[in-house]
């Protein structure tokens, strides 16, 4: 590796989509490596459109074909096995995320519905409202405040030629406001450990608008609604590990993969370089194992700030 450029370079290696990655001029071979798969592929592929899988970020391999979804999005076959694809299949993970919630003595009251939907359909339903909070530039989840009519998915698509998502069904959703939250939104199509925790993430932002919290700084209100997400998968890797050796576990064993993809979303958390949801996590995260959740969330409470 090359201590100033960062760039690293071998005399013989594979790329990921292509059998054998070049060498450059000075006859080494530079590749690139991803830093959680370490998977290795050939520098031009960051920007020669080489697919990469919207879930877990891997390239798509040499004779090996991503699912398609409609809104251009591709999907490896791995993270499609756990794929969460419509609004009736994630309700099983909503109600066991509202068990975490219980668990933590942070019931939601409200009966707060949960829609999946399309990439279109999440973008004009963050238009649309007037006081949303600060979101990443992919946005994968909404908690709504407003009332409007969202194209929610109602039948899962099935594998068509060219593996294509097809035959996909929707119908429009009117919310109603009857409290500070209208719905929540989550993208379709990502697997259930991913989905789950977005949907934690969520339904922070909904738990603290339902309880009267103040309005917050963009880092505390998102950090502490990472801070949720980590806590919820930590705690699904946790029960997994645990019910491999336990034939009574109510969620039974996760195949090797699905517990691999769920320790890359806790790395994407941990290793986030944005001020607000990156440092607002490491905050948040340092204070809850530092004086506990409640202790936390009183703070903020009071202070509008993550306690030191």
């Amino acid at each position: 590796m090359d201590e100033k450029s960062g760039k690293m370079f071998c005399y013989q290696s594979l790329c990921i989509v292509f059998l054998m990655i070049p060498t450059n001029p000075a006859g080494l071979i530079e590749y690139r490596a991803h830093p959680f798969w370490v998977q290795k592929y050939c520098p031009s592929h960051e920007h020669d459109n080489t697919p990469r899988c919207c879930s877990c970020e891997r390239m798509e391999p040499r004779e090996t074909g991503y699912i398609g979804l409609n809104d251009g999005r591709k999907l490896c076959l791995e993270c499609l096995d756990s794929a969460i694809m419509d609004t009736s299949e994630c309700q099983p993970l909503y109600v066991d995320i509202q068990r975490f919630y219980e668990s933590l003595d942070m019931k939601l009251e409200q009966q707060i519905p949960l829609l999946l939907v399309e990439r279109q359909a999440l973008n004009e339903a963050r238009e649309g409202e007037k006081h949303g909070h600060y979101h990443m530039p992919e946005t994968r989840g909404l908690c709504l405040s407003e009332e409007q009519t969202i194209s929610s998915i109602s039948r899962r698509p099935r594998l068509g030629a060219g593996n294509r998502a097809v035959d996909m069904r929707t119908q429009s959703y009117k919310l109603t406001r009857r409290c500070d939250v209208t719905a929540i939104l989550i993208l379709f199509g990502l697997p259930r450990l991913l989905t789950g925790s977005i949907l934690a993430h969520e339904m922070m932002h909904a738990w603290l608008r339902l309880k009267g919290y103040r309005t917050l700084s963009q880092n505390v209100e998102e950090g502490i609604c990472q801070v949720m997400a980590y806590m919820w998968l930590h705690s699904e890797l946790t029960s997994a590990s645990a019910s491999s050796s336990s034939s009574t576990s109510r969620k039974g064993k996760r195949p090797p993969f699905e517990m691999k993809l769920g320790e890359f979303f806790k790395h994407q958390i941990e290793s986030d370089i944005s001020p607000v949801y990156g440092d607002g996590f490491r905050a948040g995260h340092q204070a809850v194992q530092k004086y506990g959740l409640q202790k936390t969330l009183n703070h903020i409470w009071m202070t509008g700030t993550f306690p030191f």
